[in-house]
């Protein structure tokens, strides 16, 4: 009798722990903070004529806002099938996850990468590294244009940072993947070329957008997202 009652208590304190995180789980999800769209800090029209206000504000204001309202939504069910230890869910999550998580990664990393008062050249230890790595701006410049022109379909073109040998890279990225996620690079300036960063002004004429984008890069944000990447 004395072992059933060592069993029977042994079964109560594994369901009060399992009871207890399951709540702990849950209260987690319930306190996590929600992602939420960056502001610009600059006016939708500020880039223009580059890239025109109605393009900024609808990049912005709905298609990033999409891309974190579904991160939003899918972090909870992806929670919720964590709590279940539903596995099968959590793998059917998982792109709905990479593709907005990416998405929100992407962009706000592209915002800070433009500047009305962007374009030239950079200066100090980013040109160095520039010139080091591609023999000159001009050369990195129309490597990686060429590198985004090329993205089929939708895309990223990136210049990143590799950690391991210290060395500035030139990518392409699919879709929304992430720079680093994919590749291991750390991200320093990007550029969108899924159509609705430019179709309604350049039409399908991709080199055209990229060429004109280099009128709006926001060096010293390049600089600075190099320097934090050394550390």
């Amino acid at each position: 009798m004395s072992i059933i009652m060592n069993m029977l208590c042994r079964v109560g304190q594994i369901r009060r722990c399992a009871a207890s995180l399951s709540q702990t789980i849950n209260q987690v999800a319930a306190s996590r903070q929600k992602h939420t769209l960056p502001d610009l800090t600059y006016d939708y029209g500020a880039l223009e004529p580059h890239i025109n206000a109605e393009i900024m504000q609808l990049h912005h204001s709905k298609h990033h806002a999409t891309y974190v309202n579904n991160l939003n939504v899918t972090e909870e069910k992806y929670q919720e099938a964590l709590a279940k230890g539903d596995v099968t869910a959590q793998v059917t999550l998982q792109p709905a996850l990479k593709f907005n998580g990416g998405g929100h990664i992407n962009h706000t990393i592209f915002w800070t990468n433009l500047s009305p008062n962007g374009g030239g050249e950079p200066q100090g230890e980013l040109m160095e590294a520039i010139k080091r790595d591609f023999g000159s701006f001009q050369k990195m410049k129309e490597k990686m244009s060429a590198a985004t022109v090329a993205v089929q379909g939708s895309g990223w073109g990136w210049l990143g940072y590799n950690k391991e040998n210290g060395r500035l890279r030139i990518a392409a990225c699919a879709n929304q993947d992430p720079l680093q996620g994919t590749t291991g690079l750390i991200p320093l300036l990007g550029i969108d070329v899924w159509e609705h960063a430019y179709y309604l002004q350049y039409k399908n004429v991709r080199p055209d957008y990229v060429k004109a984008i280099w009128n709006v890069i926001n060096w010293e944000n390049v600089s600075e997202r190099l320097q934090t990447a050394k550390k």
